[in-house]
C-alpha cells in the first residue's frame, strides 16, 4: 500500500515536502497533485522509477515523458530555448502549459522523442510541485493519472467511472504507486496545453486549460 502524505496546497509544510522528496531520492514513485491533473511521477534521474511509471501508464520506450521545472532558467538545462521560446515562456509560466523544445545532452533519453530529439516541459504553477522541485534539485516526471483500466483489473477489483473524488483515484492507484500526495483537493481532468516551440513559428498541439491566454503569441 501506498504511504498517504497530506500537504497543504497552499502552504506546503516543510517536513512533508522532506518526506516526500526523501522518497523520491530512493527511488519511489508517487501520485501527486499539479495544476492541471493528479499526475503519476517520479524523480526524473531515478531511472527505474522511470521505468516504472512507463509500465503503470503501459508507455512504450519510445512514447516520451513530460517532466516539471521550477523555473525558466531551469529549463534551458534540459532544452534549447531560443529567444523566441524565451519570450512566449516567460509570458505563460508558471501555468498550465508543456513546451515542446530541442533537448539537450543533459535530458535523459527516456523523456525524449528518438526520431525529432524533442522533449516536454512544464512549470507548473502549483506550490506543492514548486517546493517539491525546488527541495529535490531535480526535475520531475509528470504523467496524467489516467491509467489503461486493463492493467488496473491486473492489480484491484474496483474500477470506478469518471468523474472520479481523489478517494477513488488514490483507492484505484494506491497499490501501483508508492507515495500519495493529498492536498485535499479534488482532481480535475482539464489538461495542459501543449505549445510546440521547436520551429521559428509556434504552433498549438493541444487546447487544454487556459489555452485562449497563448493565442496572441502563436
Amino acid at each position: 500500500m501506498a504511504n498517504i502524505v497530506q500537504v497543504h496546497p497552499d502552504n506546503p509544510q516543510i517536513q512533508r515536502i522532506e518526506e516526500i522528496k526523501l522518497a523520491l531520492q530512493n527511488g519511489a514513485v508517487m501520485l501527486y497533485p499539479t495544476d492541471t491533473v493528479y499526475a503519476i511521477g517520479c524523480d526524473l534521474n531515478a531511472r527505474s522509477a522511470v521505468e516504472k511509471v512507463r509500465k503503470i501508464k503501459q508507455l512504450a520506450n519510445d512514447k516520451p515523458l513530460t517532466f516539471l521545472c521550477p523555473s525558466l532558467s531551469n529549463v534551458a538545462t534540459y532544452a534549447f530555448v531560443s529567444d523566441s521560446a524565451y519570450q512566449i515562456m516567460k509570458r505563460l509560466i508558471p501555468g498550465p502549459y508543456t513546451f515542446l523544445l530541442p533537448a539537450t545532452k543533459l535530458a535523459p533519453r527516456l523523456v525524449q522523442s528518438p526520431k525529432r530529439k524533442t522533449t516536454g516541459i512544464r512549470v507548473p504553477d502549483s506550490k506543492i510541485c514548486l517546493e517539491l522541485l525546488t527541495d529535490l534539485g531535480n526535475p520531475i516526471i509528470s504523467t496524467s493519472a489516467h491509467v489503461p483500466t486493463d492493467y488496473i483489473k491486473e492489480q484491484t477489483e474496483t474500477i470506478p467511472e469518471l468523474p472520479m473524488t481523489r478517494f477513488d483515484l488514490f483507492d484505484r492507484l494506491d497499490k501501483l504507486v508508492d507515495v500519495i500526495v493529498d492536498s485535499g483537493e479534488e482532481p480535475t481532468y482539464q489538461v495542459s496545453t501543449i505549445l510546440d516551440l521547436t520551429q521559428e513559428h509556434p504552433s498549438l498541439l493541444r487546447k487544454g486549460l487556459a489555452w485562449e491566454e497563448a493565442t496572441p503569441w502563436l
